[in-house]
């Protein structure tokens, strides 16, 4: 069991990942903003986060960019889920230091597989 955060400014989406991660026996918490993460992140302590690029307050690239640029946070592995999917968005993403990038429309059971890999491959799977 891992602790997933999840950030999307769309609730629907939110509701249907904690649905979908819960049932995979993960413990989820959400945000709803790229500032909101940061703070989760602080207080929560994630395995790993869900992230979207396109979100108020802050963007998924600029929380990806300071997630990384810290020491007590640059190992979680962080999943860019988008619906940027631009050639220059995947290879941004991945160079700021993503784990994985999924574009939106995407299929749940692939995001969760993706989840599994990364946290095995990280040693964060509990």
């Amino acid at each position: 069991m891992a602790r997933i955060l999840i950030a999307d400014d769309d609730p629907l989406l939110r509701t249907l990942l904690q649905h979908k991660l819960t049932a995979a026996d993960h413990q989820v918490v959400a945000a709803e903003h790229g500032g909101e993460v940061l703070d989760s992140v602080r207080d929560y302590a994630p395995d790993l986060i869900v992230l979207d690029a396109m979100m108020p307050v802050m963007d998924g690239f600029e929380v990806l960019r300071r997630l990384k640029g810290e020491q007590s946070t640059r190992d979680i592995p962080v999943i860019m889920l988008t619906a940027l999917k631009r050639e220059q968005d995947v290879v941004g993403g991945l160079q700021l230091g993503a784990a994985d990038y999924l574009a939106k429309p995407f299929i749940p059971d692939e995001l969760v597989e993706r989840i599994r890999r990364v946290l095995g491959a990280s040693g964060a799977a509990r």
